[in-house]
């Protein structure tokens, strides 16, 4: 089977615009948490999120482009650059057929869907923007990081919720070990901090009712009570380790494993008993050949809703038995929030920065945590550790459930 490295990241975050932002954002403890001021939230109970700030997409294209994006795919232009220029990699030198796509927003753009269905309730049918459909849907965020970049391989774009990010980095993972790409740009791209993705949530009583920035997204603590709304993208180049080694490309961890599940059990909440996250989590253990006792940290789903975060403790119980109390296991989210489908492509980078400064960032926030979440969850400070193996889960509503393995690369 084709070994596949990375060997490029970008990413835009609620707590840095870059990947070193990102790092120096989560060694330090930064939060992103804020007032949202994307709209007036006076009717709103949830009054904040973690934004992106000081975002301007005619930075990173040409103003025209940027003017027919809607923000998640600026969002994932900005990270695929950077990606890209990390990576190396001289489009004019490949074979762009060998160079595929594979980035994924769980929802698009809902910007465009609420000023254009304004326009249509105001002032009619014939007032729509001709645009609107190729603003808003999905498969744009690829669509347009394939045009910005000349990448004519295969191009997708996966959409599983809260897994999305994972799942598309899964996918092309398995387009380069089955050969039908040398290089994919792969990840998960978001901006829902609208009145209808705020709304909608709230609703849905997913996100936290704290509107203190202290304790709003407090991962595995007693006192969580939901999530909090994210933004931004998280871009990986994937290389298929021989083709990245014959251009010299500086290699910045191994892809070793991917597993996927569904838990075939309700629409928004995980299986109970974490039967599929833990077979997520054991396939992608066995898809890498990599024993349980061998990994030494988990970057959890750990979204800071009650059931979220006692389901994924029972999963890594099951998936790890005895070796679960040995793990270390933190949340990113507890620093950005909820990125939905891009968190799972930007807690991947987190792992990688992780591994490659030997540095395991504190979960944020925590405090305290219930007699069944008894795991060590990084509760106070970040410490200092070398480690071989990173497991990143994401467990998307629906009942998607992936897991990635990550190596350390060592040639």
């Amino acid at each position: 089977m084709r070994r596949v490295v990375v060997t490029g990241m970008g990413a835009i975050t609620p707590i840095g615009l870059n990947t070193e932002e990102f790092w120096e954002g989560l060694k330090s403890g930064k939060t992103g948490f804020g007032e949202i001021t994307q709209f007036d939230t006076s009717d709103f109970k949830v009054k904040v999120a973690a934004s992106v700030k000081g975002f301007d997409g005619k930075q990173y294209m040409d103003a025209k482009s940027a003017k027919r994006m809607e923000l998640f795919c600026q969002y994932a232009v900005a990270a695929a650059k950077e990606a890209l220029e990390q990576s190396g990699i001289q489009m004019e030198e490949e074979d762009p057929y060998r160079v595929g796509c594979a980035i994924g927003s769980g929802v698009g753009s809902l910007q465009a869907m609420e000023r254009e269905h304004k326009k249509l309730l105001e002032r009619g049918p014939g007032r729509i923007n001709p645009l609107l459909v190729p603003l808003m849907i999905t498969n744009m965020a690829a669509g347009n990081v394939s045009i910005q970049f000349g990448l004519k391989g295969k191009s997708l774009n996966v959409v599983t919720a809260c897994a999305t990010g994972t799942h598309s980095i899964g996918e092309a993972f398995r387009t380069i070990q089955a050969g039908d790409a040398d290089v994919m740009v792969a990840g998960g791209t978001e901006s829902s901090v609208t009145p209808i993705g705020i709304g909608g949530f709230t609703a849905l009583t997913a996100l936290s009712s704290s509107n203190d920035v202290t304790r709003c997204s407090i991962p595995f603590d007693k006192d969580r009570s939901g999530f909090v709304m994210g933004e931004g993208a998280g871009v990986l180049v994937l290389e298929e380790l021989e083709h990245a080694k014959a251009r010299g490309a500086n290699i910045l961890a191994e892809l070793a494993g991917y597993g996927a599940t569904s838990d075939a059990y309700h629409i928004t909440s995980p299986a109970e008993d974490g039967m599929g996250a833990a077979m997520a989590m054991k396939y992608a253990l066995q898809d890498a050949d990599v024993k349980a006792e061998d990994v030494e940290y988990i970057n959890a789903h750990g979204t800071s809703t009650h059931h979220n975060d006692l389901f994924e403790t029972r999963a890594i119980k099951i998936a790890f038995g005895e070796h679960a109390y040995a793990l270390k296991i933190n949340s990113t989210k507890s620093m950005i929030g909820h990125l939905l489908g891009a968190a799972g492509a930007v807690e991947a980078i987190a792992c990688i920065l992780q591994m490659n400064h030997g540095f395991i960032h504190a979960t944020v926030g925590l405090k305290e945590s219930e007699e069944e979440l008894d795991l060590n969850y990084m509760k106070g400070q970040g410490e200092e550790a070398s480690f071989q193996y990173a497991l990143t889960n994401s467990l998307g509503f629906g009942g998607h459930n992936a897991s990635l393995l990550i190596k350390k690369y060592e040639g």
